[in-house]
């Protein structure tokens, strides 16, 4: 079915289209992640279990490949999946010069580098790689993307031309074990979830907006909202489609080690409203850099805030004229960019 208002509210509001049957254009079909069933997955109870199971894994991929990369941030995830890699393995780490938004990570990325004998290389981000690379990315996934998408890209060709033939990536541990704390931070109302889960309400930009909050209502009990598997269902699609579609696009085989595992006792959440997230995996990352204190959870950074400041917005006619910039973030700016990109490819005005 071809629904382009819905798609383009769908994308707006969720960044993702939430209808696997729906399309922007005839002969594009997106193409949505599929997580591996809980049934396949190996139950952990503990960091030390954490450590074998992801052990065995490391072995298996370098029976098969000689060359094994990771995308390494300043977090926890990576961090610890970059202790599995053989000495002189390439690690790649986002840079953008003229900030401040990866101070952190670059800091930290040394740090693991120098720790486990890594080649660590930094990958700059420029509003010339989003111009450039964006159109790549939303050509494979027939719809607008993410914003770590065409960073995602850019890491993969990078590590193309240094021989890598797979990538690692930690992308599925928040949701696994309990690191999305502001999301777990109360037992929602399902109103207040809604609007909290939402990135961009399509009536304020779009001038057909078209009501996608039927996402929402398979989770609804009563004023209240199943929350937990609605980010189950819902969050890991959107999340991991980005990573699926950035390397299927460089054809890059990527592995996420986390995916394969399930916390074999219910999350306490408790714990993670107490200062706790992804207590588990704040248990291994202490065993494995025992020398640093653990590190905030931060999702992937991105220098959309910088690059998008001044950006004066949409100009086509499926956006309103009204739109006030000042109060939007980076990240929706980037969205409204980014949409009026792959319409302007699919259809120049």
């Amino acid at each position: 079915m071809i629904d382009k208002d819905f798609c383009l509210s769908s994308y707006i509001a969720y960044r993702y289209i939430c209808k696997d049957d729906v399309d922007f254009y005839e002969g594009m079909h997106h193409e949505l992640f599929e997580p591996i069933p809980m049934g396949e997955r190996v139950p952990v109870g503990s960091a030390a279990e954490i450590d074998e199971i992801i052990r065995r894994q490391f072995d298996k991929l370098y029976e098969k490949y000689d060359s094994i990369g990771i995308l390494l941030s300043g977090g926890m995830d990576s961090a610890i999946l970059a202790s599995y890699l053989r000495k002189g393995s390439h690690a790649y780490t986002f840079t953008a010069q003229g900030t401040k938004v990866f101070n952190a990570d670059e800091e930290r990325a040394r740090h693991y580098c120098q720790k486990f004998g890594l080649e660590h290389h930094f990958v700059d981000i420029t509003f010339d790689d989003y111009r450039e690379l964006t159109p790549v990315v939303m050509k494979r996934k027939c719809a607008p993307v993410h914003s770590i998408e065409p960073q995602i890209y850019k890491a993969a060709l990078a590590a193309q031309k240094d021989g890598v033939e797979m990538m690692i990536v930690g992308e599925s541990s928040d949701l696994i074990f309990g690191g999305m704390d502001q999301l777990l931070s109360q037992d929602w109302l399902f109103d207040d979830f809604v609007r909290r889960y939402t990135f961009l309400d399509p009536q304020r930009v779009l001038t057909r907006p078209v009501d996608v909050s039927g996402l929402f209502e398979k989770y609804r009990r009563g004023e209240h909202i199943d929350f937990l598997t609605f980010m189950d269902d819902v969050f890991s699609i959107e999340s991991s489609s980005s990573y699926l579609n950035a390397f299927g696009a460089a054809g890059m085989p990527y592995y996420d080690p986390y995916a394969r595992l399930v916390m074999r006792d219910e999350l306490d959440l408790n714990r993670v409203r107490n200062g706790e997230p992804k207590y588990l995996i704040r248990d291994l990352y202490a065993m494995k850099y025992p020398e640093v204190p653990i590190p905030d959870k931060i999702p992937m950074p991105r220098p959309v805030d910088k690059v998008f400041k001044d950006w004066a917005g949409p100009q086509r006619e499926e956006f309103r004229k009204d739109i006030d910039m000042e109060q939007l973030t980076g990240n929706q700016k980037w969205q409204l960019w980014c949409a009026e990109q792959f319409l302007q490819m699919n259809e120049p005005r």
